[in-house]
């Protein structure tokens, strides 16, 4: 393991809180429910590495890919349902070429293929996330549609879910998740510093809260920028914020973490903070040295944006108005005092937890990552050279993880987790 994946041991606290009261809200009338007693677990401060044997399930893709069905071009949704199918949202260019899903079935084969580009209802203009069900429904978010495709587990178009006016499920949300096995009607999503439920069972999605999350500074003072359209897009962007990280629990609660410290909240399905799970491990102090390698690499980025879809002037006029705000906002660029400790939160389908910690700063190679079993107990870490984090996690132990062969095409390799770290 290198000095990156090895950092942060020890003893200590995180300047961020990490116990926060969560106000739970009824879906009408917004009755604040009783607190629940919340238990807190300290988890050992050693890390037990781990040295799991997976088994290979399947490997597809490649450019020496032998069906044409297998020959990918950018995987930007991965999700299996509760047969152990694999569904891939597979796209030429992000929100600008064309877009498929591909579901391959448990022994690597092809089941089926659907989605095409096109105005109408089923047909996709800018689609962004899918999100499978796990009776291999599928959901797609078009932000050109303003709505969501529902597609039947064997890919025929259902119908269309508006957003209604007012909705916080807007384009620039993050992703749609629910528990294993949870009913088609409901979705879980993250929208700001809140923990949403959606309700899908109606022509138009609604939703309730469900967890209020502690909200940094930088994002409190953008609240009163929200509606400043000049402040917006030159306000400073903050480094090394705590962002929201979470999944949802097989129960149909959550699992969370909203600070900079190792803390993951758990909640029952109302949304109540039951449990919080912590290791003594330290945030990293942010140094200048940080702060100015960090400013360059966002500047970077801004010099040589990603440019897709059309180039025309009035296009590349728009690009360079962004980039101008953008550079300027890089330039007055704002820092949290502490790095976080905590990379990603997922849960498997038998409810065990994978914790990333967050490598150090500038680090191409990932953290490593803390596997905790259903019951909250901490089973060990996986060192990335070892095992990374999965794209996907299915039934059974299976996860999906996708890398790019010598050429940067896709190739996506299905294996199965031991039982002990499933």
């Amino acid at each position: 393991m290198t000095a990156a994946a090895r950092r942060r041991l020890g003893a200590g606290a995180a300047a961020a809180p990490t116990a926060v009261l969560v106000a739970v809200l009824a879906a009408v009338g917004f009755h604040a429910q009783a607190a629940v007693a919340q238990e807190v677990v300290d988890l050992p401060a050693e890390d037990r590495l781990l040295s799991p044997d997976l088994e290979l399930v399947y490997s597809i893709g490649s450019a020496a890919a032998e069906a044409a069905w297998a020959e990918f071009s950018s995987i930007t949704s991965l999700w299996f349902d509760g047969s152990g199918n694999l569904h891939l949202m597979d796209q030429t260019a992000p929100l600008s070429g064309r877009t498929r899903i591909v579901v391959v079935d448990p022994a690597g084969g092809l089941a089926t293929e659907f989605g095409r580009d096109g105005d109408g209802p089923g047909e996709f203009r800018a689609p962004r996330q899918m999100y499978v069900w796990a009776d291999g429904s599928t959901l797609v978010q078009d932000i050109m549609h303003m709505g969501y495709h529902v597609f039947a587990p064997g890919g025929e178009f259902e119908h269309m879910l508006g957003m209604e006016l007012g909705s916080d499920m807007r384009p620039e949300r993050t992703g749609i998740r629910s528990a294993v096995g949870g009913a088609r009607d409901t979705s879980t999503g993250e929208e700001g510093r809140a923990i949403r439920r959606f309700d899908l069972s109606a022509d138009e999605v609604s939703e309730q809260p469900l967890v209020e999350a502690w909200a940094p500074r930088a994002l409190q003072e953008r609240d009163h920028e929200a509606d400043d359209p000049e402040a917006m897009a030159s306000r400073p962007e903050w480094g090394f914020e705590p962002g929201l990280l979470f999944d949802v629990l097989p129960s149909g609660g959550v699992a969370f973490s909203d600070s900079s410290a190792y803390a993951i909240k758990l909640t029952d399905p109302s949304g109540a903070v039951s449990r919080i799970l912590r290791r003594p491990i330290r945030p990293l102090p942010v140094t200048e040295s940080m702060r100015q390698e960090e400013r360059e690499r966002r500047l970077e980025r801004v010099r040589n944006p990603i440019m897709t879809g059309s180039r025309s002037p009035e296009a590349m006029a728009a690009m360079d108005f962004l980039m101008g705000g953008r550079r300027q906002a890089v330039e007055n660029m704002r820092f949290h005092p502490e790095v976080p400790v905590l990379a990603a939160v997922r849960t498997t389908w038998d409810g065990a937890l994978w914790i990333q910690r967050s490598a150090e700063p500038g680090v191409e190679e990932p953290g490593p990552v803390d596997v905790l079993a259903p019951d909250g107990r901490y089973v060990g870490t996986l060192a990335p050279d070892v095992l990374r984090m999965p794209r996907a996690f299915g039934p059974g132990g299976l996860v999906a993880f996708v890398e790019t062969d010598e050429f940067d095409v896709p190739v996506i390799t299905v294996r199965r987790l031991p039982p002990e770290i499933r």
